[in-house]
């Protein structure tokens, strides 16, 4: 009876603790979750299990670990919010699935992406004929982002973090020669102060890191 107890007010602490706990870690929806996150909620839950499932064991023993994951997720959300190259390693980066309504079948083996699953998040975007699709992208979340020819355009990221994106810059047919000028006819010559350059509605915009 005695253990009842305890297992019932280590389970409403926990119940508190990880409330708290998720809370610090940010507003995240499910689909949105990176790789390190499920693996931090993951090992929660089991630490949590345990120290329910052992009233014996003192409680500090689960909480000690609980917090060090909170620590380690916080650090690598910081590098994240830095670094682009942590982010595509951690997270991965979209991936082109529709390009001018031409489906881009290598990158849909290389994602284990199939048509049948392509087919149904057209549906569920509202898309009829993959013909009228200009871009789909498939994100690290799962989700597919799709733009058809009668609405805009993507927002391609040519700068991010002060890093040139090559990829972006042939998805829209420019080089980096190209960018580089663009950039000086607006008095921009270090790429370190660039936040974001972005390519939209067929000029680029700029926004340079605050001081």
């Amino acid at each position: 009876m005695h253990d009842l107890w305890i297992i019932g007010l280590r389970t409403i602490f926990l119940y508190v603790f990880l409330l708290v706990i998720l809370r610090i870690m940010g507003k995240r929806e499910v689909g949105e979750l990176g790789v390190i996150d499920i693996v931090v909620f993951i090992i929660m839950a089991e630490v949590a299990a345990m120290i329910v499932e052992s009233p014996d064991k003192p409680i500090f023993e689960g909480v000690l670990p609980i917090l060090l994951l909170l620590v380690i997720q916080y650090i690598s959300s910081m590098i994240s919010l830095k670094s682009k190259k942590f982010r595509d390693l951690v997270d991965g980066d979209p991936t082109l699935i529709i390009k001018h309504g031409e489906i881009q079948e290598d990158e849909m083996r290389k994602q284990r992406y199939n048509l049948d699953d392509l087919f149904q998040q057209l549906r569920e975007n509202q898309v009829g004929s993959i013909h009228n699709v200009t871009f789909a992208y498939l994100e690290p979340s799962g989700n597919l982002s799709v733009f058809t020819k009668d609405g805009d355009l993507p927002i391609v990221g040519l700068v991010l973090d002060g890093d040139i994106q090559p990829e972006h810059l042939e998805l829209i047919g420019k080089t980096e020669d190209w960018l580089l000028q663009e950039l000086h006819a607006k008095n921009i010559t270090d790429l370190s102060k660039i936040f974001y350059c972005s390519y939209e509605q067929g000029e680029i915009r700029v926004q340079l890191k605050h001081d």
